[in-house]
């Protein structure tokens, strides 16, 4: 099992094989400021190629998920030279940490109570699974301020496809969990957080029926073969299916099927 790093502004917590990751920022909302975003990293880059963490659920304290951007640090000094690299750096580093978990070989979950605000909402996208509160607010705030979604646009789009992306980001759009659906933001909507501990569990007993390296290259077939042409889809599908059918996972799971069994990594 993996060591976890030490972290100031978020909480780990591994059950089973799966991982919790608790936001621990309250007092600015759970909001992507740079020791919490260093924290975060640095524990997805802990358990990458660990297949004993078998799932991932990220989530907030405080009844809240994550309030997007730290905008309080942006603004100290946004003139010259030197504001405009450290804002290139810094916008491009998020993006680099929404793709982390867009890679990530687990299963992810996020569970959204209180709010997912712009960067948090776009994060929220990165999860594999999302599950939202009834109650839960949302919006895409960046327009309003004068900025841009610019690191989320695409993994908004992905999620809720052009029009719908179209809608949220250009209008301020502001909505609940139950409304979450109809933009296609979410999974599951849950009345409560017992009630989502209660989906989690099937969820959990879903995936630890799976193969953790075939999980991990179906997500990257998922991924790659959107900005590949056809041919070259089939091309990295038939090398990936020959990795998987070849690896000890691969033999054990068709040994399983003949012998009538499960598999040695199902629980």
């Amino acid at each position: 099992m993996s060591k976890l790093p030490e972290t100031t502004k978020i909480i780990n917590e591994i059950n089973e094989g799966w991982l919790t990751i608790w936001f621990n920022s309250p007092e600015n909302r759970n909001a992507l400021s740079e020791t919490l975003t260093q924290d975060f990293i640095a524990t997805l880059k802990a358990v990458k190629d660990d297949r004993n963490i078998r799932g991932i659920t990220i989530r907030g304290k405080g009844d809240i998920f994550c309030a997007g951007g730290d905008l309080k640090s942006f603004n100290a000094g946004q003139s010259g030279d030197e504001a405009k690299e450290k804002f290139y750096k810094m916008n491009r580093e998020a993006g680099d940490m929404f793709d982390l978990v867009l890679s990530m070989p687990q299963v992810v979950m996020a569970y959204v109570e209180g709010a997912a605000i712009a960067g948090g909402l776009g994060l929220m996208c990165c999860a594999d699974i999302i599950a939202v509160d009834k109650d839960a607010k949302f919006s895409l705030t960046e327009t309003m301020i004068g900025i841009a979604p610019a690191q989320i646009a695409p993994i908004v789009v992905a999620r809720t496809g052009m029009p719908i992306a179209r809608r949220i980001m250009l209008t301020g759009s502001r909505f609940t969990g139950q409304d979450t659906p109809q933009y296609n933001l979410s999974d599951y909507v849950v009345n409560s957080p017992e009630e989502f501990t209660q989906l989690e569990a099937k969820i959990k007993k879903g995936v630890l029926k799976c193969a953790p390296g075939a999980v991990g290259i179906t997500k990257e077939i998922l991924i790659a073969t959107q900005h590949l042409d056809r041919e070259r889809q089939k091309d990295f599908a038939a090398h990936k299916f020959t990795q998987c059918i070849m690896s000890e996972e691969g033999i054990e799971g068709i040994s399983s099927f003949v012998e009538k069994r499960k598999p040695n990594w199902s629980v």
